[in-house]
């Protein structure tokens, strides 16, 4: 049933995937639940329900995201990173999360996925090195605080993708001067009922 489930949201997302990353995704959601019943990683408990609130809410913004080094800020259970990962193998993704357990769950899945293009970090993202292409987040923290803590890890003409719920206009009023709005993007994801945002912020000159 789950893998029609989740063929069924992916088709309705315009996504074509072959049969070992739908696996993958399956397997992904099977780890999440069941290292959920000790950690904590998300307030989902039901199978069904992780394919569309999980992979494929992960997986909506997939059009959006372009080829350079990615770094997915307040990774917890994963979520967009190991999703994006599993269906973009050439993709580079990073993670990072200061919660221990979380990070402990990431590197595990990481090896039992056998996703040799994911880095975990357990860190905190205002003290880590380096410059990404793409900077993610999905529920970390209100967009100008999630600018303030990465902006000194993106790459020159980089991209910060802030998943949302309903559209974030105050967040967005409230931003600094030298930031620009390139898009909103209202996503719909099969199985939600939710109202859901991808917001692509640059850095201005």
């Amino acid at each position: 049933m789950s893998q029609n489930a989740l063929a069924a949201g992916l088709a309705d997302l315009g996504l074509s995937l072959p049969e070992t990353a739908q696996q993958k995704l399956l397997a992904f959601r099977d780890l999440l639940l069941k290292w959920n019943k000790t950690y904590n990683l998300t307030a989902l408990r039901d199978p069904a329900q992780a394919i569309s609130h999980h992979l494929l809410d992960s997986l909506a913004i997939l059009p959006h995201i372009g080829a350079g080094d990615l770094l997915d800020v307040g990774s917890g259970g994963g979520l967009p990173g190991i999703p994006l990962a599993i269906v973009k193998p050439e993709l580079s993704v990073s993670m990072v999360d200061t919660v221990q357990k979380k990070t402990t769950f990431l590197q595990q899945a990481v090896i039992e996925l056998g996703l040799k293009n994911v880095t975990v970090h357990h860190a905190r993202v205002e003290e880590m090195q380096g410059q990404y292409a793409q900077i993610s987040s999905r529920a970390f923290a209100e967009i100008g605080l999630f600018i303030s803590l990465t902006r000194h890890l993106l790459a020159p003409n980089g991209r910060w993708l802030a998943m949302k719920g309903v559209r974030p206009d105050d967040e967005l009023k409230a931003l600094p001067a030298d930031i620009a709005v390139e898009a909103i993007i209202p996503l719909t994801v099969p199985g939600l009922d939710a109202e859901r945002h991808l917001i692509i912020l640059k850095a201005g000159s």
